[in-house]
């Protein structure tokens, strides 16, 4: 669907200049950009790229040139990302589900299907269902008895929800996804070595052989308004009382939410993060790629770990968190400086040892 300089500047809150008329039907990097696409030059480094390309118009930041760049017309953007998420949102063709009920679905006769509803091929929805208006269930999709999900939903393909889970309007959640089955919880006729280790902090009397005996998940998902699930992330059910997951929280692809766990409103995860069971997160905590929560603790509100923190014990609110275990964000970097200077200390260490051993010699 093409659209206007103009209409795409009015759209997103942003000044165009030149020749607004000019029709655009995709977006594209600069150097890869054609007549009909929008260069994105968002920052001056970027603008090289406009002449091996064909753009006749470009998104750029404020107070670009944009004349000497051989544009034809421009937008300005002061927050060029938030600028992206308005332009991508207009060009997104979407995945093309069709319609209506496919005929290949499988729709239990007490399922409640909203207005406007439409189910891909191959879909289940089971008995009790309830699907808000205009949500899209897309191929494969399994939707589990007594489910409620939300309008405007859109469950991209084989995205898996379990029974009796409650979701919020405006829930997607991307291809394998899975809410609301069984987490993993089990336990042993005696105290197994986990649980000694644990009460001990590291010791393990023998002990015979065990099986194990699974808890079944009785509690449930509930899922806010405006969750974003990524493509194989999963939430357990909860075992007696529901997993949690806040209004406008946004999980990345591979993540994984453990049973009972909460997490509050406007959270952000990215990518492999995982949460142990029982634990709970505030409002507006971001989450870098591959932080690992422990089980039983409690993260406050605006808290930000990065990439690959191992959090272990309980973080104060409005703290920044890295490493493993997690320390203060400044603690850490002191610490890996720290850590790079050992070669050159020991060599240091050895030469004074090597000196203090020659003194010692000649006396």
């Amino acid at each position: 669907m093409a659209h206007s300089v103009a209409e795409i500047a009015a759209a997103i809150g942003a000044e165009a200049v030149g020749d607004t008329s000019i029709s655009i039907t995709g977006a594209a990097e600069p150097a890869q950009a054609g007549p009909a696409d929008i260069a994105l030059a968002l920052k001056p480094e970027f603008a090289a790229g406009l002449s091996a390309g064909a753009a006749q118009a470009a998104m750029l930041w404020p107070g670009a040139e944009w004349e000497s760049l051989g544009l034809k017309a421009a937008i300005f953007a002061p927050r060029g990302r938030l600028a992206m998420a308005g332009l991508t949102r207009m060009l997104d063709p979407g995945q093309g589900y069709g319609a209506g009920v496919h005929a290949s679905a499988v729709i239990d006769p007490s399922a409640r299907l909203g207005a406007d509803v439409s189910v891909a091929p191959q879909a289940v929805i089971g008995a009790g269902a309830t699907i808000g208006a205009r949500s899209v269930i897309g191929p494969g999709v399994y939707v589990g008895a007594g489910a409620e999900i939300g309008e405007d939903a859109i469950l991209h393909a084989h995205v898996r929800i379990g029974a009796r889970a409650r979701i919020g309007a405006r829930f997607i959640a991307q291809p394998g996804a899975t809410i609301g089955f069984d987490g993993t919880s089990f336990v042993t006729e005696e105290a197994s070595n986990v649980e000694q280790a644990r009460s001990t902090l590291g010791e393990v009397a023998e002990s015979r052989a065990q099986a194990w005996v699974r808890i079944h998940s009785l509690g449930g998902v509930v899922i806010g308004d405006d969750v974003e699930l990524g493509a194989n992330t999963c939430v357990d059910a909860g075992t007696i009382r529901p997993t949690q997951v806040g209004n406008g929280t946004k999980i990345d692809n591979l993540c994984m939410v453990g049973h009972n766990v909460v997490i509050g409103d406007h959270c952000f995860f990215a990518s492999m993060v995982g949460i142990a069971g029982s634990t709970r997160i505030g409002n507006h905590v971001v989450l870098g790629g591959q932080v690992g929560v422990s089980d039983n603790i409690t993260i406050g509100d605006n808290v930000v770990a990065g990439g690959g923190t191992g959090i272990i014990s309980k973080v104060p609110a409005g703290r920044v968190v890295m490493g493993y275990p997690a320390v203060k964000m400044e603690t850490h970097l002191e610490m890996y400086k720290a850590l790079r200077r050992l070669p050159r200390l020991m060599e240091q260490v050895a030469a004074l040892q090597k000196a203090v051993s020659k003194a010692d010699g000649s006396e």
